[in-house]
């Protein structure tokens, strides 16, 4: 059986402000381990041993605005692909797996399709190995398999599947999806046994799925397919049309296919679920990463240079300076270099609500840190005034930034360490540590990187107008306007 790790890597998490950001989600952060969430689910299947063979390229649903980040992440764990398909707009669940499984069948292939989001946590891979062997072989008889997951308490911000009768090796028919209940609810659910936490995993074939998109969401498979029609690939990524993408209706998963199927015997399809106790968790806010983090004697969990003094069941995050917490109970703290966030732990849902003010007052910290990352490297803007912006830049090594020029701007360049090659005007020319160059205002120029080490230099920027929208490309190795 050919199993094809299918990763969505949409959604902006941000229940997870100020770490997660609409240009820099969960799923690339390191939140739970020293890979990112995204690297984490994108390894979650090697040393798979049994009748399942994966393929060596996973297929990708990301946003274009995180893409080179995605395709740099992916090379670093080993698992770098050509597939990743680039989503103009968010049409949710249901729309990003119909391009996977066009993506998957249109070399004649028909594999069984793992639908993982790339932001979920599973503690214990074998288990998850296992469960996955398990729904694969009900997958290739043609059903559609979702994952459940074994409920550790009554929980209201999950929803809920509750299982019918078993199929086989444990796996049960699904008899409906329901809503996320009350606390009540959520009780009588866990205590009778037959419900399980809705995890977001899905194993079917491909065909299997585009059959069931036929004949519950033919809108939607043919906007998919006219999108796929009219795609064009361009280095790791597949851009499919965007305009036929925006006329696609959006759905997920849930809603579009496997509830229905729960009530349809007459689609010809099963809809089976695998129970998975595999220490699962979707990091949906701050309090569920301290429930899975590890803490001291008195309930305390840490990253970064923290310093707890009587405090009790709390979460502290530095990442660019220290905290220090005293003589509270039940917090949050999270320090970034542009934002600090404390609240009490109990109210961690209500961080949306302050992203909705930033994007309402259009500050940026609501879509982008302070360091922003690049195909080419990264600049952190340090310092910035009237008329003045200071940034460090890190370029890789053999990697360039674009020809480009800026209407407003100057720029100050000062190399702190490796070798850069210059283009100002019509000369090129190489500085190293300690030296430096001027760009005047308007002049076409380009930075690059020849040697093998990082280059690090500082960049001084001076004009009526700082804005990154002030980049006129004339070049671009990376496909950039």
């Amino acid at each position: 059986m050919l199993l094809q790790p299918v990763i969505l890597s949409g959604g902006s998490g941000t229940r997870l402000w100020p770490l997660s950001r609409e240009q820099y989600p969960k799923q690339l952060l390191a939140l739970a381990g020293d890979d990112t969430m995204l690297q984490a689910t994108a390894t979650r299947l090697d040393g798979l041993a049994g009748e399942c063979v994966v393929a060596d390229r996973p297929i990708v649903v990301c946003n274009e605005d995180y893409r080179f980040m995605t395709a740099e992440q992916l090379r670093a764990a080993g698992k770098a692909s050509d597939r990743i398909i680039l989503e103009p707009v968010g049409r949710n669940t249901a729309p990003a797996l119909t391009l996977a499984a066009l993506l998957a069948v249109e070399d004649g292939d028909d594999p069984l399709l793992l639908v993982m989001p790339a932001d979920h946590v599973i503690g214990h891979r074998d288990i998850f190995q296992q469960a996955v062997v398990t729904g694969a072989r009900q997958a290739e008889q043609g059903a559609m398999v979702t994952f459940g997951i074994v409920p550790e308490r009554a929980e209201t911000g999950y929803g809920y599947i509750r299982c019918g009768g078993t199929v086989s090796d444990g796996v049960r028919a699904i008899a409906e999806f329901v809503e996320k209940p009350d606390a009540t609810t959520a009780q009588a659910y866990v205590a009778s046994g037959d419900y399980l936490w809705n995890s977001g995993i899905f194993l079917m074939r491909a065909s299997t799925w585009l059959k069931a998109m036929a004949q519950l969401q033919a809108p939607m498979l043919a906007a998919c397919e006219q999108a796929m029609a009219g795609r064009r690939h361009d280095v790791d990524f597949v851009r499919i049309d965007a305009d036929a993408f925006r006329a696609c209706p959006s759905d997920s998963i849930d809603y579009a296919v496997m509830e229905p199927l729960a009530g349809r015997a007459d689609l010809g399809v099963d809809g089976v679920v695998v129970p998975l106790a595999a220490g699962w968790s979707d990091l949906g806010a701050w309090d569920a990463l301290w429930q899975i983090a590890d803490k001291d004697a008195l309930g305390n969990a840490s990253q970064g240079d923290v310093l707890f003094e009587d405090v009790q069941g709390s979460l502290a995050i530095a990442t660019d300076r220290m905290v220090a917490c005293v003589g509270v109970r039940d917090v949050v703290v999270v320090e970034t270099p542009d934002a600090v966030m404390v609240l009490d732990k109990s109210r961690t849902q209500d961080v949306k609500k302050i992203v909705t003010r930033l994007k309402a007052e259009q500050r940026p910290q609501a879509s982008a840190h302070r360091k922003i990352h690049r195909p080419w490297g990264y600049y952190d803007s340090i310092d910035h005034g009237e008329r003045f912006q200071v940034k460090r830049i890190v370029v890789n090594p053999g990697a360039a930034l674009s020809l480009q020029m800026h209407h407003h701007r100057a720029e100050h360049w000062i190399v702190v360490s490796g070798t850069a090659r210059v283009t100002r005007g019509e000369e090129t020319f190489l500085l190293s540590e300690n030296q430096s160059t001027y760009i005047p205002l308007g002049t076409t120029h380009r930075l690059e990187n020849p040697g093998r080490l990082p280059l690090e230099m500082i960049e001084v920027q001076s004009g009526s107008y700082l804005g990154e929208d002030d980049i006129v490309r004339f070049e671009d190795t990376y496909g950039r306007q």
